[in-house]
This record gives structure tokens, sequence and C-alpha cells, in this order.
């Protein structure tokens, strides 16, 4: 038996950037063979393809828009075929483009519910056929909710979703030993969250938390390692906000 398939398999939605990236790296170390799944950003994501390799891990890119559930059937076929049957779901795809709920566009309102509500269903619901007993799922949420932000008024509401999705989740899948959590990191210096904002906005973020720092990607991915490592087991249905103190 090779050691792809030996090893444990993570699929990492949105993986190509961010915070995305920062957990496929952490789970490839901690020795998961990962399913890199990019929309647009192919460079990027056979860039971190290779590098893992070339560290000695096991990647795949596979091209998937979430939204699309023939994508994600195909995202499942692909890393079942090359890297072997799914233990990890890591639903960290997503969109976040703030506006006043008044501002906002029909196309907007869809794009963002698209992808962060009905991607996060798709893969879920693809999932529940496919992973392995006594896999993990960690959906991704926003510390946002707790802080009623004018602006983020639509981005919150698809993430009050995803966190009702894994409170109930965690409950259908009784029996299998299948654990499904949300992390809901606070700001984070990622692209998502720097663009568009002034340095003055970016600095008032900065100094909400009682720590006085944005978070960084590989806090949350570290989060991510712990649930879907051997400490993490007992932890189901929770949604644990990795803000630094912030709400």
């Amino acid at each position: 038996m090779n050691s792809i398939q030996q090893s444990k398999v993570a699929i990492v939605t949105g993986a190509a950037r961010g915070i995305g990236m920062a957990i496929a790296q952490r789970l490839a170390r901690d020795g998961f063979a990962v399913a890199v799944n990019y929309a647009s950003s192919a460079g990027e994501a056979e860039t971190l393809v290779a590098a893992i390799r070339e560290a000695g891990g096991q990647a795949v890119a596979v091209k998937a828009d979430v939204s699309k559930p023939d994508d994600v059937r195909r995202l499942f076929d692909i890393t079942e075929r090359e890297l072997g049957k799914v233990d990890v779901l890591i639903n960290n795809a997503g969109v976040m483009k703030p506006a006043p709920l008044a501002d906002t566009s029909d196309a907007l309102y869809d794009q963002t519910f698209d992808i962060n509500v009905r991607g996060t269903f798709n893969t879920l619901r693809e999932a529940a056929a496919r992973i392995n007993d006594g896999a993990r799922i960690v959906n991704f949420s926003t510390s946002a909710l707790a802080l009623n932000l004018p602006g983020y008024g639509m981005y919150t509401a698809t993430k009050a979703a995803v966190e009702a999705f894994t409170r109930v989740f965690a409950k259908e899948l009784r029996g299998r030993n299948i654990t499904v959590n949300a992390v809901a990191p606070g700001p984070v210096a990622t692209p998502l969250f720097l663009d568009g904002k002034t340095a003055g906005q970016i600095d008032t973020f900065a100094k909400m938390p009682p720590l006085q720092r944005l978070g960084e990607p590989d806090d949350v991915a570290g989060v991510v390692a712990f649930l879907v490592g051997p400490d993490g087991g007992w932890v189901n249905g929770q949604v644990l906000r990795a803000n630094g103190g912030l709400a």
C-alpha cells in the first residue's frame, strides 16, 4: 500500500490563498493528503500543491465552484480517485463584500448566498453520502455575527445559516462518529478582509480584540488542526470563535 493510500484525506475548499491556503499547508504537515480546491486561482493552487509535494506531502489541485452541485460531485470524484476516500472536509470557500442592505444589488445577494450558503450545503450533502465514518467536518462562520456591524448584514446572515447547518448536521450524522463544527474567525490579515479598507479602518479593527492585533491565517489553521486532530474528537456541533477575545 502506498503512502497516499495510508494517509487520511482532506478536502479544503477555497484553498488557493488566505486562510484556506494556511489550512492546507498545516494539514499537509500533519500528514493529511490534501485536495486543494479553487474556483479561479489555478496558478496559486498549483503553486501550493507543488510546495506541499516538495515538502514531502501529498496534494492535488481541483477546480470546482462549490455553488454548483455537479462541480462538488466532481471535486469528490477527483479527490477519491487521486488521494482516496475523504476523512476531512473544510468548508472555507467564501465571499465577503460589505455593503449596506439598502445598497445591496440582487447580483451581490445571489453571489454571497450562492457561495457561502449553497456552497456549504452542496459539500455537506455530498459528504453525507461519501465521507468516511469517523470523519471531521469544519465549516466557516464569522465573529462579525456577534458585532452587528453596519454593512455586514448580508454576510453575517449567510454565516448564521452556516452555523445552523453545523449544529443540525452534527445531529443528523448520529451513529457514524463524525464531528461537525464551525470556526468563526475575527478580522484576519487576508486579502478577503483587507481589500477595500483604508489603513485607518484596518488599524481600528486591529485594536478591537484585547490581544490588539489582527489574526493571522496560521492562527485559524491551528484551530482547524485541533478540531480535525486526535485531541478534537469530543468537540461536536460547536462554533469556536477564534478572534483574540473580540466577542
